[in-house]
């Protein structure tokens, strides 16, 4: 977005990647685990940072991302919140190396899609406690409700000669 956010949250995105195997072959399978937020993060400043490895799954740390709310999609933000399960969305690219890189976090699911359409990969996470009523503010202080205007239909029956 060209606008300037209202409010602006350094969050870090944990990602999941599994090796999956079958029939001789395996490949990654990522996922997001969760975003996290505050400055405070353990390691938030790296990029890609290895905080679980087990057998068949490693967790990485993506810090440096913020998760940005602007004035003009408050009603996005506030259909998220009021949703059956409401989500932050992590928007990622795929690095040359099959690498899942987070780029950007956002509560818009039309940002969300329109990553999909780009051909980004989108992961949907839950918001996490801290966060949800920090947006819910967020709505409450700026949303403005656009007026719903129905279009006045035409009288064309008294053109009907009939």
């Amino acid at each position: 977005m060209t606008a300037t956010p209202r409010l602006r949250l350094p969050v870090a995105v944990v990602m999941s990647r599994r090796t999956v195997s079958r029939s001789g072959w395996s490949v990654a399978s990522w996922q997001a685990v969760g975003v996290v937020a505050g400055e405070k993060v353990p390691g938030a400043e790296t990029r890609g940072s290895t905080v679980y490895q087990g057998d068949a799954e490693e967790h990485f740390l993506w810090g440096g991302l913020h998760l940005e709310l602007y004035r003009d999609a408050t009603e996005a933000y506030w259909g998220n919140l009021v949703g059956q399960q409401p989500a932050l969305y992590v928007i990622c690219t795929e690095a040359e190396d099959g690498t899942m890189v987070p780029e950007s976090v956002t509560a818009d699911a039309n940002e969300a899609s329109a990553g999909v359409e780009g051909n980004d990969r989108v992961f949907s996470v839950p918001i996490p406690p801290e966060v949800y009523p920090l947006i819910e503010r967020f709505v409450v202080e700026h949303h403005r409700p656009q007026e719903k205007h129905k279009r006045k239909r035409a009288e064309w029956s008294a053109d009907d000669p009939r």
